[in-house]
């Protein structure tokens, strides 16, 4: 066992300890106060809310939070979230998002262990080399960002999701004009100094019945390149990012019961002589490109939710998103041109990639009782067409799948919830060109059962054991022994969560959530061992545990405070080698918000950011401590009245550091600067 192992293991076994005793004491205080009627109050709210009434680890960033953090891309919305890392956050390109040690990584944007999906639809590409584009879109889309960590909440979303599903939903008219016939116009303005940044957006909604909805957004944002903490230009950091959004409602039956939806989103970028390594992990071997990428997302919802029947609440939902990018060499950029090596370089550098996702969803939530049991049963079947175009460096296809799936949250009582899972699916890949033109067909049944009891003081425990299966890629068509072969993992989970109003004092609120984890994956064909030259093997096995943890507490003062904390560690094994680090664990972090409200007009807050040190077999990173800080202030008469200013300042002391599983510097000092408000 290695040191950082030891380690690991007794901070799980101490902060296990202190959630248990915070609970014990939680849970005596609450049962003295039992039976004592304290009257109306008013209870205390922090940040963001932590999901105690769930086995599932999830966190949910509403429009409120989304609005506050001032983030300039989706990964920067979530890294908040304990288990998530960011593999260079702060742009869109050469960036991506990693949960529990599985998602991006320096080498590729993604691993298909990590689910992305916007309105439903399944976005993203499967392998890119050196190009991080896992969600290359604007945060002012969306209204809301849920982030389901690990397997067992995963089954309703794909199959082979190691890591969690990052679920986003676009705004809705609705959400402005608050169901009221008419318009309203909002404008945003957006400054950041590390950069010289610069955000607009527009959003109209439109109201003309009670049935009819329309919604048009348009973001435009522009960063030139950052600074590090001391003073030295980021590389590949400048970016022009245009987005919109098109989206429209109508509700129809005779108790308007029915509704269709259409969202249209798209995000372009063009990019001139910038480096092809998007991580800039290369320095300048491959060169520079021009590359223009357009990522397209179109959703068409249909429902049906008869309020006299809780047997049916169909959705059939008809996705398709795109991304595209097409590049082109710049010449005598690479200091191989001309050579035999070069050679390579230049089909690798110039090759467009898209990926095209089609799928056919039909889902449907029944509500029904059975004896002592009521059942929240969720089933599902999907028809998903995906197509890669053929790269000089990466095979291209089809890949046809179809899944089916049911999770079923059992009540009995008010304590006791059984939540069993199953998912079955079939793919179908086709390769469109020789040597790589063949059909391989694969299946798999996965599933997961989760238990949970919940005590009549506001504590609960819970545990939960997963399987999944990760059927090959289109990407896997290259390499004979991946095509045919599925990744399997197996993930088990034991926690315990607390929430209590009036706890401490008459008006706060007091929630804590916990889950220890630990995942085996096995049969691996995504990672291969470092420094063997190709072919090299693959890993045989992966193994990860964790804790992750999520504390709220607020008063009714305006005070209030959020604490989330991530302690990981990580194994990997090779064919016939030593157990090693796992390459791609995340850096045990904390982060802690305290700050207070002064009625509906002022939100002032401090935020700590702290990662422990990292050093692995092949890679290393310093620890660090930044402090951020920001004030939210909404006038309530006068010329400004309901007007949203926000300051923040971000890395105020100017730190210099780069966080673990990043290739490139974090940014300096920033401060930002946003005005909002609707007519």
């Amino acid at each position: 066992m290695t040191a950082h192992t030891a380690g690991t293991r007794a901070l799980l076994l101490g902060t296990t300890s202190i959630l248990i005793l915070t609970l014990n004491s939680g849970i005596a205080a609450a049962q003295e106060a039992e039976g004592a009627f304290l009257g109306t109050l008013l209870l205390g709210e922090s940040k963001r809310e932590v999901q105690t009434d769930t086995a599932t680890p999830v966190t949910n960033v509403d429009q409120e939070e989304i609005d506050d953090r001032q983030a300039g891309t989706i990964a920067e919305l979530i890294d908040s979230v304990p288990g998530v890392s960011l593999v260079n956050g702060s742009t869109p390109q050469g960036s991506g998002i990693n949960i529990r040690g599985y998602g991006a990584n320096s080498t590729f944007g993604t691993d298909s262990k990590v689910a992305v999906q916007v309105d439903g639809a399944s976005v993203g590409a499967e392998k890119l080399y050196r190009i991080g584009t896992q969600l290359f879109t604007d945060p002012f889309l969306y209204k809301s960002v849920s982030v389901i960590r690990g397997t067992v909440g995963s089954f309703e979303y794909g199959s082979g999701i190691v890591g969690g599903v990052v679920k986003l939903e676009t705004k809705d008219a609705s959400d402005l004009t608050g169901g009221e016939i008419g318009f309203v116009f909002g404008q945003t303005l957006e400054f950041s100094s590390n950069g010289d940044g610069i955000t607009s957006s527009s959003v109209l909604a439109w109201q003309p019945t009670q049935d009819m909805e329309f919604l048009m957004n348009y973001t435009w944002r522009d960063q030139d390149n950052q600074e590090d903490g001391s003073g030295i230009t980021i590389g590949n950091s400048a970016f022009t990012l245009p987005s919109g959004l098109i989206k429209a409602k109508y509700t129809f039956g005779q108790n308007r019961d029915q509704s269709v939806t259409f969202s249209l989103s798209k995000t372009t970028s063009s990019d001139r002589d910038v480096p092809f390594d998007s991580f800039t992990t290369t320095s300048d071997t491959f060169g520079n490109v021009d590359r223009d990428t357009d990522s397209t997302t179109a959703v068409l919802r249909y429902n049906f939710n008869p309020a006299d029947n809780d047997m049916i609440d169909l959705d059939v939902v008809l996705s398709y998103a795109d991304q595209q990018i097409d590049q082109r060499y710049v010449a005598g950029s690479s200091p191989l041109e001309g050579t035999p090596a070069g050679n390579g370089i230049l089909g690798l550098v110039g090759a467009d990639h898209r990926y095209q996702t089609t799928k056919l969803a039909f889902k449907s939530t029944s509500l029904f009782t059975t004896g002592a049991v009521s059942h929240d049963l969720r089933t599902g079947l999907e028809f998903i067409r995906r197509e890669r175009l053929d790269a000089s460096t990466a095979a291209g296809g089809e890949d046809n799948r179809v899944a089916i799936y049911a999770v079923d949250d059992m009540r009995i009582g008010d304590a006791w919830t059984i939540t069993p899972a199953l998912r079955y699916e079939t793919s179908e890949i086709t390769g469109s060109t020789a040597p790589n033109d063949g059909t391989y067909s694969n299946d798999a049944l996965m599933g997961g059962l989760s238990l949970r009891y919940a005590f009549a003081n506001g504590a609960a425990v819970f545990g939960s054991a997963a399987y999944t299966e990760g059927l090959p890629i289109i990407d896997d068509l290259a390499t004979a022994s991946a095509i045919n072969q599925t990744e399997k993992s197996r993930t088990f989970e034991l926690g315990a969560s607390f929430e209590r109003a009036d706890l401490f004092q008459s008006g706060d609120n007091f929630a804590i959530k916990g889950v220890v984890y630990k995942t085996r994956l096995y049969d691996v064909t995504s990672y291969l061992v470092p420094g063997v030259r190709p072919p090299a093997p693959a890993l045989d096995s992966i193994e990860t545990e964790g804790l992750e943890v999520e504390l709220s507490y607020a008063m009714d003062s305006g005070f209030y405070m959020d604490l989330n904390a991530n302690i990981v560690n990580g194994t990997e094994y090779g064919p016939g080698l030593p157990a090693t680090d796992w390459r791609s664990s995340p850096a045990d972090s904390v982060r802690f918000t305290l700050g207070k409200k002064f009625n509906e007009e002022l939100d002032l807050s401090w935020e700590v950011v702290a990662n422990r040190s990292v050093e692995t077999a092949t890679t290393s990173a310093a620890g660090f401590g930044i402090h951020n800080l920001r004030a939210t202030y909404v006038p309530q008469s006068g010329v400004l009245k309901d007007t949203q200013i926000r300051i923040g300042i971000e890395n105020a002391f100017d730190r210099d550091y780069a966080p673990h599983l990043s290739t490139r510097q974090a940014p300096g000092r920033n401060f930002k600067v946003s005005l909002s408000h609707e007519f």
